[in-house]
């Protein structure tokens, strides 16, 4: 409560000490020529600086979106590569699939083709057989 007190004491005591209004009813301020050009100097450097500042921003933002755009291109791009890099390894797998029928396959035949041979040989061992017993 004191520390209150205390404060809007020293408030109210420095509080008619300090203005902010312009105490002269004429607020021009005459300058000399020379220096009235650097002040008109100044002003159109900052106009002309804030006109840059703008196109900067807008530069930025323009820049921005392109990153984005460009990120946005580059992920859909590494989802095509590894789509296609799924596609590549199940033709692989296809193909080693296939591979290993065919080998499969070929021994299957190569057996039927001598299974078939024998027949044919014991078929005609038979038939000579036949005719021989046949014929005595």
């Amino acid at each position: 409560m004191k520390k209150l007190i205390l404060l809007i004491s020293i408030t109210l005591v420095s509080w008619s000490s300090f203005s902010q209004k312009d105490t002269l009813k004429d607020s021009i301020v005459p300058l000399k020529i020379p220096i009235a050009k650097l002040v008109i100097k100044d002003l159109i450097k900052s106009d002309g600086l804030e006109n840059e500042l703008e196109s900067t921003k807008k530069l930025l933002s323009l820049t921005k979106s392109k990153v984005i755009l460009k990120d946005s291109v580059i992920t859909s791009l590494n989802i095509k590569i590894s789509n296609l890099d799924k596609v590549i390894n199940k033709k692989d797998r296809q193909f080693i699939t296939q591979q290993e029928l065919s080998t499969s396959l070929e021994k299957e035949l190569k057996k039927q083709k001598t299974t078939t041979f024998f027949y044919k040989l014991l078929s005609g061992a038979g038939v000579i057989l036949s005719i021989i017993f046949l014929t005595k």
